[in-house]
């Protein structure tokens, strides 16, 4: 699966100090702006720490919150889709309807991968739970996670075709168009109103209120 790596972002890189998130030893992190065709700009953040080899990625949208929520809906009918570019914010939500599997926006963090390369985060996600079930009681659990593991190996092999639904209330994610300019049939894109609940997530709520209270 295509993600950015350090070795991604030669060219004009700004590096700083951090800390590990795994292991806490000090390494540097590479940051970069970059423009995606078709969208807008975005922060690139990778991170390899030497102490021990963990590689990280995250991805976070050079604008603001846009006015309408956008929600993507991807039929993946076989490889063919798999090369499809995807950008996930750090606020976009995913769900497989066919598993009615859904994953929350914290999940997997923001990244710049393809649909292949989030359909298998997905799964290494899944397949990290199953270390947690160790008792009986949880077999049933356990068996239950098998299968949709099971389920997503036939995505990733191309046997199985499913709709992947990215739904971002702050529309700073962004799904790759196969025949832009022409409409493409397996991709539908949505823009939307948010709801009360949605803006308070995003902390919108607060800042409409902050200005009321500066008016008055």
């Amino acid at each position: 699966p295509t993600q950015f790596t350090l070795e991604d972002l030669q060219g004009e890189v700004f590096q700083f100090p951090t800390n590990c998130s795994n292991c806490s030893s000090p390494c540097k992190t590479n940051m970069k702006v970059t423009n995606i065709p078709h969208f807008k700009e975005v922060v690139i953040m990778a991170t390899t720490c030497d102490a021990c080899g963990v590689r990280t990625n995250e991805v976070k949208s050079g604008g603001g919150i846009e006015p309408l929520g956008q929600r993507f809906v991807v039929k993946v009918n076989g490889k063919d889709e798999f090369s499809r570019d995807v950008l996930k914010s750090e606020t976009c939500s995913l769900e497989i309807p066919e598993l009615e599997l859904e994953v929350g926006p914290g999940a997997l963090g923001g990244r710049f991968t393809t649909v292949e390369g989030l359909i298998d985060a997905m799964r290494q996600q899944l397949a990290e739970r199953g270390t947690m079930f160790s008792d009986a009681a949880e077999e049933t659990a356990q068996q239950s996670l098998q299968q949709f593991l099971t389920d997503m190996d036939q995505i990733l092999s191309g046997e199985r075709p499913v709709t992947v639904v990215l739904d971002d209330p702050a529309g700073n994610s962004y799904v790759q168009s196969l025949t832009y300019p022409d409409p493409d049939p397996n991709l539908q894109v949505e823009r939307y109103e948010r709801t009360f609940e949605q803006n308070d997530i995003l902390g919108l709520n607060d800042m409409k209120t902050e200005g009321y209270e500066t008016a008055s």
